[in-house]
């Protein structure tokens, strides 16, 4: 597939959009990292995120997770596409946790652009690319209802 992953012009403008406006409601008062993600819903609907820090460190939720939740709990539960904004150069992708959350949800083929805090500076890797030989839903499902043989 190419570069855009079927994505129009338009959506790929407004993915950037989203997911770099996301960044200014991250509450991150002890990295300073912020991030901020957008979410292309199946059904073109757009749910956004950004990053919670805790005082206790683990408490902390990824950006990418909060869109998620966010998605899962209003009934959107595919995606054509994922943008994730950082401020720093080159794009950071999401983090291991955040990788396996987002294969909850998708199929390794889902295209997530990662965009830096240059304009116009975005990496792109399928789901797939980001964590090989992933381990899904479809791999605790019983035998005739889509698990691995």
């Amino acid at each position: 597939m190419s570069k855009t992953h079927g994505l129009t012009l338009e959506e790929l403008q407004e993915l950037s959009k989203r997911a770099t406006a996301a960044k200014d409601v991250s509450y991150c008062p002890y990295s300073n990292f912020r991030v901020g993600c957008a979410l292309l819903c199946d059904d073109g609907s757009w749910v956004i995120g950004a990053n919670v820090e805790n005082a206790s460190y683990p408490v902390t939720i990824c950006a990418e997770r909060t869109a998620l939740v966010k998605a899962i709990t209003e009934g959107k539960k595919k995606f054509r596409a994922i943008g994730v904004s950082t401020d720093i150069s080159p794009p950071a992708s999401p983090c291991g946790m955040c990788r396996q959350f987002i294969r909850e949800f998708s199929d390794n083929s889902v295209p997530i652009f990662m965009y830096g805090k240059e304009e116009g500076e975005c990496v792109v890797r399928t789901l797939g690319e980001l964590l090989p030989m992933s381990f899904g839903p479809e791999d605790l499902l019983p035998p005739g209802r889509g698990a691995r043989k």
